[in-house]
């Protein structure tokens, strides 16, 4: 048995300690906000956070998350700086397809609550790895910035 803490409850999974974060996460948890992307963590779509930093949960193996407090996209928003980057996003108009934008927030997120006001260079180093194949990347810029001066 492995319990996680997924969005502040802790729950169990009688899983193989190998299996991806992601699958636990969408197939057993029913938390299908975070996406499949690429399924070997270079496009961003499953990102989500453990104790509060942006990782790829399709490569992350169960056993590593146990201990840590992860955080989905259905919860991110109960944060101040989580609330801030949705709020921006739909101010901004990011979403175009929106298939990216879950791993696009728990990225932008992250990086608020690690500088809370990120340089330009900041917002490319840690959205770099975020693939957005409808190319929302100026807006997603905007909106970062938006939700940093928030």
């Amino acid at each position: 048995m492995i319990t996680l803490n997924i969005n502040g409850a802790d729950h169990q999974f009688d899983l193989p300690e190998d299996m991806p974060l992601l699958w636990a996460l969408r197939d057993v948890a029913g938390l299908t906000g975070t996406k499949f992307g690429c399924g070997i963590a270079l496009c961003g779509a499953c990102t989500v956070h453990m104790d509060g930093e942006a990782v790829r949960s399709c490569t992350l193996p169960l056993g590593e998350a146990a201990g840590h407090k992860i955080v989905t996209i259905e919860a991110v928003g109960d944060t101040p700086a989580g609330a801030k980057v949705q709020k921006a996003w739909l101010d901004i108009e990011v979403v175009q397809c929106g298939y990216c934008q879950s791993g696009q927030i728990m990225a932008a997120t992250a990086l608020l609550n690690a500088h809370p006001h990120p340089t330009d260079d900041d917002i490319d180093a840690a959205m770099s790895g975020n693939i957005c194949r409808c190319g929302t990347y100026p807006r997603i810029r905007r909106a970062i910035k938006q939700a940093a001066q928030a």
